[in-house]
């Protein structure tokens, strides 16, 4: 994903320039080589220090300063650049972007860049929702910069309200997103990820290990290539993707609800969720108390919302999950047919590495020709992305 690219990262002064630090350290972890420039007023908040330590290279503070006795300093950031992201980003900087104007390094090394450029806000709400602060914004969304809109929130300088700094795991998928191809515009993908919970009484339930990491990989990976993602996910540990229309819900019933509300513009339907089976025939007001009896639980089914969208899916393409712990393939081959897929991603949970709570996965692709494309032990980033192909050559395929 960013591996291997080269980012400026432009720190302005700002309280939220902590921040910036974070998101150095995600990106280097992600491969990409950063360079980073700070402004006098940003140095008066973080030292040059902890981002040369954390990015392994020299910062960048004075314009007239050689990077080598035949590079210009910031022609030659400009050149080296693949993306530029100015996190935070001041209402002067981006005013003085907005008329160009560039009296600094940072202000010169952008306007001489070819590279995309990724602006991340951050200022007092009464600034942010200035007139001529918006135009300035506007004009440059116009000339095609791109923007990490700031969150909402208590601002450093006790105001409420719009001009936090978006938190650096958002600003990270905004900058991966701008360095993704958008093969994928155009499509409305809705990815379903996560358990499901099932309440026996209001302290327990049927449940599963499903921690989400999968579907929400998928859906992260479409949106950077340019789908807009509907996500329904049960309840798991991780934050909400940025950029996504999420959905949260609890039971296998809900889901089928969320699901179903919103399957009717979807061209491409994900189902990563690890949906309960069965459900307690009654639930329980009270808690159901401990005592030396046997319990016994009678369940009913649950609804097959896979099977419910494969009747009626029509041209969409349909891509269903299968967590086997024997006959892998034949089993994956057999819920393909019954529930009308186009495709599933089969993995044996009983393989170090694969299944749920974990990073990786090593699967199996079954398709509706009976081709069964075995794939090796991958991240779940990685293995999103290439279902996603694998989604695109489906729907060429549909449409000869």
């Amino acid at each position: 994903m960013l591996k291997g690219k080269v980012i400026v990262l432009g720190v302005t002064g700002g309280i939220a320039a902590y921040k910036a630090v974070e998101l150095l350290r995600l990106l280097t972890k992600a491969g990409a080589t950063v360079h980073a420039i700070m402004t006098r007023s940003a140095m008066e908040f973080v030292t040059p220090l902890t981002f040369q330590t954390l990015s392994m290279n020299p910062v960048h503070t004075e314009l007239f300063n050689l990077i080598s006795e035949r590079e210009i300093g910031h022609i030659a950031l400009a050149d080296r650049a693949d993306l530029f992201v100015i996190a935070p980003a001041t209402a002067n900087l981006i005013g003085k972007l907005a008329n160009g104007i560039a009296d600094d390094l940072l202000s010169t090394t952008v306007m001489a860049t070819k590279a995309p450029v990724l602006i991340a806000p951050a200022m007092n709400v009464n600034m942010y929702q200035n007139p001529i602060y918006k135009e300035n914004e506007a004009r440059l969304k116009d000339h095609g910069y791109l923007f990490a809109e700031p969150a909402r929130g208590m601002l450093a300088c006790g105001w409420e309200g719009e001009g936090k700094l978006q938190e650096p795991q958002a600003i990270f998928e905004a900058a991966a997103a701008a360095l993704t191809g958008k093969d994928l515009a155009g499509e409305r993908i809705l990815v379903t990820a996560g358990p499901t919970r099932e309440e026996l009484d209001p302290v327990r339930y049927i449940s599963n290990h499903s921690s989400g990491k999968m579907g929400y990989a998928i859906a992260r990976a479409a949106w950077r290539r340019g789908a807009e993602v509907i996500l329904v996910t049960g309840p798991t540990c991780l934050d909400p993707p940025f950029g996504l229309d999420t959905v949260a819900v609890e039971s296998a019933e809900e889901m089928r609800a969320a699901v179903m509300e919103r399957l009717s513009d979807s061209s491409v339907i994900i189902k990563a969720a690890a949906v309960a089976d069965y459900r307690p025939r009654q639930r329980s007001d009270g808690k159901i108390k401990k005592s030396d009896q046997p319990l016994t639980l009678e369940l009913v089914k649950n609804p097959d919302i896979l099977g419910e969208l494969g009747k009626i899916k029509g041209e969409r393409i349909l891509v269903g999950f299968a967590a086997e712990t024997e006959a892998l393939v034949e089993n994956a081959r057999t819920k393909l047919t019954e529930k009308n897929l186009d495709m599933v991603v089969a993995n044996d949970i009983g393989q170090v590495g694969a299944g749920f709570n974990v990073d990786t996965n090593i699967a199996k692709l079954v398709f509706r020709d009976g081709r069964v494309e075995e794939l090796q032990l991958m991240q779940k980033e990685d293995l999103a992305d290439l279902i996603l192909d694998r989604v695109i050559e489906l729907k060429k395929g549909n449409r000869g």
